[in-house]
């Protein structure tokens, strides 16, 4: 692929940067607190020197667990200035996935808020006491009056900023500056289509990501980005904090998506930037037709389609908030590897999936042949970028399997490439799930139901779901003499594994109907998960 010229910044400039372009100017707002550009990039160097005066080197895995908050923000910049690697771990996940995120990434440094609500985070760290040798440290927002917390030395946020005026501006500016926009910048993890969640590691290159699809869209110090996304989703992460320092757009933050008080807040914020998935949009729709608000505001934002469950829900979204656009996107390549335009036709934005974004390329291959799909004909989507991942954290052979010699990823997901050049996402080839947004591997839940001593085989599928678009069903075969009701084993699962990964279903089985070669024929179970419970 030919290169294209772009000056490489690192992520953990953009603040630095914003505050000399827009200083004053109101760069965020949370829960009725306002900070300007200027202020939210002191924080950022307060956080980055604390990280530095306890001791974070450069290359150090530091993982952030929390919700979406200010402090998010300025951890989220403040590990990749000192060329550290952000590792964000999804809110949602519990003790088991969280200690295996953690002890796969190799993280060393933790950064959690202790509480959210009905929520302990710190009591499900101190549950992995003894399990995560290589944690050193543990800084914990909102517990200052917490002792220390095996097996990482525990620090009160308040005492990781007061421990960084110990580091002069100065050495934290050659510490920024040794940072190369092509060392390791952050690391996510995705489920994949087998084993455990994968790391998925990247560089600084997001940042031109981000400035050309702000440029597609139009992104300008005008804006007002409404942003309930996850941080640590690639979605929000990207359309939110990064989005904001390099546009100058204002971001609207709150910790949690609830559609009507969304809804409150774009009408009082004036919001002219809505993002997010088929089942956000959804929900805002029901809230906008039960209380309607003014969203006359709203100039654009992503709805993801193609899918023909997701059509009509973008069409809607669109009548109801205006021109949204439509993307495709993953961890692996980043958000809006094709994007539609502003100018794009309602049927454009509403039954495809956007346009190659430039320094993509994008193709739709018969996986049996390998030989590329002509217009309109089904296949696997291929997406080769500068944004293609290094490859999946410690697990060479995998990355092996999913980017092709000659640099294609190989995305598991079946799409066509229409007659006009946009791309149209149709589902997936490989058997993940897709449970309101998020990826499930469904192998990962079964390894977990098979870790309860009455379970000897397990096996996920997916079931359609009105507001979810998807949930899991398990079928699973005891162990001979074993004693165990669905509705326990689902309770098994809670606080162990993510809620959006535990099974809706639960059905006990003699036996799996089995291919000749031994392999559970997971097509006749979704048939029968389909019988069983015809409304999801």
């Amino acid at each position: 692929m030919a290169r294209i010229w772009f000056e490489k910044q690192t992520v953990g400039s953009l603040p630095e940067r914003a505050a000399q372009r827009w200083g004053g100017r109101q760069a965020l707002s949370f829960q009725s607190r306002r900070w300007s550009f200027a202020e939210l990039a002191q924080g950022v160097d307060r956080t980055a020197r604390g990280l530095m005066a306890l001791g974070v080197e450069p290359g150090e895995k530091v993982a952030l667990w929390m919700l979406n908050r200010p402090e998010w923000i300025e951890a989220m910049f403040a590990v990749m200035k000192v060329g550290a690697v952000l590792v964000p771990v999804n809110t949602r996940l519990r003790t088991s996935d969280v200690g295996y995120i953690l002890s796969h990434s190799q993280a060393q440094t933790l950064l959690i808020v202790a509480h959210s609500g009905p929520i302990d985070y710190l009591a499900m760290v101190r549950e992995l006491t003894g399990t995560l040798p290589r944690l050193q440290r543990l800084i914990v927002l909102g517990a200052a009056q917490e002792a220390a917390a095996p097996p990482a030395r525990a620090v009160p946020w308040s005492s990781m900023i007061a421990e960084g005026g110990r580091v002069s501006p100065a050495q934290l500016q050659e510490r920024a500056a040794a940072v190369d926009p092509d060392d390791p910048a952050f690391l996510p993890y995705t489920s994949g289509t087998t084993g455990f969640p994968k790391g998925v590691m990247h560089d600084h290159a997001i940042v031109r990501n981000v400035i050309d699809r702000a440029n597609r869209m139009g992104i300008t110090p005008a804006d007002t980005i409404l942003m309930y996304l996850p941080l640590f989703h690639l979605f929000g992460f990207s359309e939110g904090a990064l989005m904001s320092m390099v546009t100058g757009a204002r971001q609207i933050l709150v910790e949690t998506f609830d559609a009507s008080a969304s809804l409150a807040l774009l009408e009082r914020e004036r919001a002219t930037i809505l993002h997010g998935f088929d089942t956000h949009f959804q929900a805002l729709l029901e809230a906008q037709a039960h209380t309607p608000r003014d969203v006359s505001s709203v100039r654009t934002g992503i709805l993801a389609t193609g899918m023909s469950s997701s059509v009509p829900i973008a069409r809607r979204a669109r009548q109801t908030f205006g021109p949204l656009l439509s993307g495709y996107g993953m961890s692996e390549f980043g958000v809006g590897a094709s994007l539609s335009f502003l100018d794009s036709t309602e049927e454009q934005c509403v039954e495809a999936s956007g346009y190659p974004a430039p320094g993509y390329e994008i193709r739709v291959i018969d996986p049996d042949t390998g030989r590329d799909q002509p217009p309109g004909g089904a296949g696997e989507i291929l997406v080769r970028s500068y944004l293609t991942m290094r490859g999946y954290f410690g697990n060479a052979a995998e990355t092996a399997r999913t980017i092709d010699a000659q640099g294609f990823l190989h995305t598991g997901d079946m799409g066509i490439i229409r007659s006009d050049g946009h791309l149209r996402f149709m589902g997936r080839y490989k058997d993940m799930l897709k449970i309101g947004g998020e990826n499930v591997d469904p192998m990962e839940v079964e390894a977990f139901l098979m870790s309860h001593p009455a379970v000897n085989l397990a096996a996920v599928v997916g079931l359609a779901d009105a507001r979810l678009a998807e949930v899991g069903v398990a079928f699973v075969r005891l162990e001979l003499g074993a004693r165990v009701t669905e509705s326990e084993l689902i309770d098994f699962c809670r606080g162990q594994i993510a809620s959006f990964k535990i099974p809706r279903k639960v059905v006990i089985v003699d036996d799996f109907p089995m291919t000749g070669s031994g392999k559970i024929q997971k097509v006749k179970l979704r048939a029968e998960a389909q019988e069983r419970f015809p409304s999801g």
